[in-house]
């Protein structure tokens, strides 16, 4: 396999940084939940989405190959002194097959790794 470095994309071409994730399991259903937060959004900044063509979902990518998921729901936060300015970006994704998991959780630790971001306990 080649050294691929983990992105995170939007929008074709136009890559985000997360912020932060949230992993948990919702107790009723057993579904894993993962809330990507990102501070900004590049596709956002010099109106990036309208000249990318969308990919109409979420593009994984690492060295393994391309995760695309359809989140569950994004919020746009806003705050500021007017409340119109973007605060960060939660994008909720649903994953209830093991292997799907399995393969997301590779992916986060990839990331992580290339990203400098750490696994802590709340």
């Amino acid at each position: 396999m080649s050294s691929i470095t983990p992105s995170i994309q939007f929008f074709a071409g136009v890559f985000e940084d997360l912020s932060n994730v949230s992993l948990r399991r919702e107790v009723r259903t057993g579904k894993q939940i993962v809330l990507m937060i990102f501070n900004k959004l590049q596709a956002l900044e010099g109106f990036n989405s309208f000249t990318k063509p969308s990919l109409n979902s979420l593009s994984l990518t690492d060295e393994e190959g391309e995760i695309n998921v359809t989140p569950a729901s994004t919020r746009f936060i806003f705050g500021g002194d007017e409340g119109d300015e973007l605060m960060r970006v939660e994008c909720k994704l649903e994953i209830e097959q093991d292997e799907h998991w399995d393969r997301f959780m590779r992916f986060m630790y990839r990331y992580a790794e290339a990203n400098g971001m750490e696994y802590g306990e709340k």
